[in-house]
């Protein structure tokens, strides 16, 4: 992963250079474009380490290039930051939802925001070391592949959901809290309201089905995952 180039993508030119100056100097090769659709495209040649991503461009808005990117085995594995002016509760829980793995609102720190870069890659790594299947009953998880399968059949999870299902299943009867549950999985210091843990959790439960209240709600502290 250190010899992949991060990819800032953005449609306004200065803010493309400021990403790409700070990067830089922190150590990370980058490449930069301002379209949706050449993302995409190079993603799927040479897949970077990690995608800086607006959310306002041309043709193709952010929201609709990374779900094309998680939905695709050959780019899933790439990280996300999104990096966008829209920075009300609905749109951050809608780019989690989809995959991105931190959202950073604009006008931004760039030190944060470096900061930020290096604690998905981080997390990243740490996926790719932690690859032992988890195994809990009917339950089967591949942190390599990054797959889940119930009752021998997959079950699709976008990259937040299989972190926190993820979290729990590695430790059952263990309790979370909510700012365990953000810290573990977007880093500590994320800004990410305890709704938008909620929803993750009420979209896991779903598609767990019948085996969705092994995720047990502990009132007023988090959650865990029952043996």
């Amino acid at each position: 992963m250190a010899n992949r180039p991060i990819l800032i993508v953005d449609d306004e030119e200065d803010i493309r250079e400021l990403v790409r100056y700070h990067l830089e100097r922190a150590g990370y090769a980058c490449v930069c474009t301002e379209s949706g659709t050449e993302v995409l495209e190079l993603a799927r040649m040479m897949p970077p380490a990690l995608v800086v991503l607006d959310l306002m461009l041309p043709g193709m808005d952010g929201f609709e290039v990374c779900g094309l990117l998680k939905n695709d085995p050959r780019t899933a594995g790439i990280g996300i930051l999104m990096l966008t002016a829209r920075g009300s509760e609905r749109d951050i829980v809608r780019g989690l939802e989809l995959g991105a793995d931190d959202y950073v609102t604009k006008p931004f720190s760039p030190k944060v925001l470096v900061a930020r870069v290096g604690a998905v890659l981080r997390r990243q790594a740490g996926d790719e070391g932690e690859s032992a299947a988890i195994r809990a009953g009917e339950l089967v998880l591949r942190p390599d592949q990054r797959e889940m399968s119930l009752d021998g059949l997959p079950v699709e999870l976008t990259r937040s959901e299989f972190d926190l299902m993820a979290l729990l299943a590695r430790r059952p009867g263990r309790v979370f809290t909510r700012a365990q549950v953000v810290d573990a999985m977007h880093g500590p210091g994320y800004p990410v309201t305890d709704r938008s843990v909620d929803v993750h959790v009420v979209s896991l439960r779903k598609k767990l089905g019948a085996h969705g209240d092994r995720i047990e709600t502990v009132r007023g502290v988090g959650y865990r995952f029952r043996e």
